[in-house]
């Protein structure tokens, strides 16, 4: 009997212990749920499954409240979305060509999930991962963080992730993206893939929203929707919005919407820089953007196709913006880019900052 409970014991012991390599590999043992920020007329909600938010109520010049972020009433439909609404993408953001780099003489093959480029970290990006909830405090903040393993998705080195949303003030919610390698140089870009209506996330099309974009060159693209390594001015050109005017003015000299990325004028990765201003007339709400990255990727929901979000409205093509503030697309590829490789011993340092009014 005595040999039987030892036996048992043993083998007690050793499920826990592959259990807990599951859990360490994979974060799967971690509970998914929804978390809550509220400040004044500023309401969001967050969910630990790819650190994404849900959802961003603000009011109108009327002070009428509406959600203005795109997505789903379920956190389930999360889980097999291709939209990447609201979600932290990487470990690399934006596409890698042929989902192949080559690092400090090493050469390192991706999982390719746009044809055969990698589109934001590959098909289990850190989107499709559940984080864990480090700290949270309603009338504050919350931070996610995840551990990225050496391998994943075929990058180098273990990679150490957080992102905290926050408020500042009254009307300003900041996002800090923060990463460190342990012991591998790898390329590190995040960004948050959130698209927005001002006019809300049921309101219809985004074409009468006002931008000001302050890039005033962009990394052209190829057919694969890679850089050609060129940068190009946007002057004379419908990527020209370094004065205000409607989204849509200029949308039928384009193939198919914008979909490209903005060189920032004067960036410093030390000090935060104006990105954009975006407003919407009917309601009144403006939103401004500001990063310390060089980059902005502006993209009008081309290819959202029919999408059934959130109240069961069914968003179409053009439904939602995203500025995703990032380094450039396929940087690892391109030494004329800024280089987005992060040693050991050092931190990539990702912030965002937005203000929203209404009048």
């Amino acid at each position: 009997m005595a040999k039987l409970s030892l036996v048992f014991c043993y083998f007690i012991v050793l499920v826990l212990f592959f259990t807990n390599k599951k859990c360490q590999a994979t974060e799967s043992c971690e509970a998914v749920g929804v978390y809550k920020l509220k400040r004044g007329n500023l309401s969001l909600k967050f969910t630990n499954y790819g650190a994404t938010m849900l959802s961003a109520v603000i009011p109108d010049k009327n002070g009428k409240l509406a959600d203005i972020v795109l997505g789903f009433d379920s956190v389930k439909d999360y889980k097999t979305d291709n939209t990447y609404f609201g979600a932290i993408v990487g470990r690399v953001a934006n596409r890698i060509s042929r989902a192949q780099f080559t690092l400090n003489g090493t050469r390192y093959q991706l999982i390719n999930n746009d044809g055969d480029n990698m589109l934001h970290g590959g098909p289990r990006g850190f989107s499709e991962v559940i984080w864990k909830v480090k700290s949270h405090e309603v009338n504050s903040h919350i931070t996610f963080t995840y551990n990225s393993l050496e391998g994943e998705q075929g990058f180098p080195g273990d990679l150490g992730v957080s992102v905290t949303y926050m408020f500042v003030g009254e009307n300003n919610l900041v996002v800090k993206m923060k990463a460190k390698p342990l012991e591998k140089a790898t390329p590190v870009n995040l960004a948050l893939h959130t698209y927005w209506n001002l006019g809300g996330h049921s309101s219809g099309d985004i074409f009468s929203h006002k931008l000001q974009l302050f890039g005033s060159h962009v990394t052209p693209v190829d057919d694969r929707l890679i850089p050609t390594g060129k940068i190009t001015p946007v002057t004379g050109t419908p990527y020209d919005f370094l004065q205000p005017r409607e989204i849509g003015s200029k949308f039928k000299e384009l193939p198919d919407g914008y979909d490209i990325n903005y060189v920032l004028d004067n960036p410093n990765p030390e000090h935060l820089k104006k990105v954009a201003v975006v407003s919407e007339s009917v309601s009144g709400r403006k939103m401004e953007l500001w990063t310390n990255k060089p980059g902005v990727q502006f993209y009008t929901s081309n290819m959202l196709g029919k999408v059934t979000g959130k109240d069961g409205f069914v968003y179409s093509n053009y439904a939602g913006f995203c500025l995703e503030t990032q380094g450039f697309p396929d940087s690892v590829n391109n030494p004329n880019f800024p280089s987005q490789v992060v040693n050991p011993g050092e931190t990539y340092n990702h912030v965002m900052v937005y203000r929203f009014t209404a009048d």
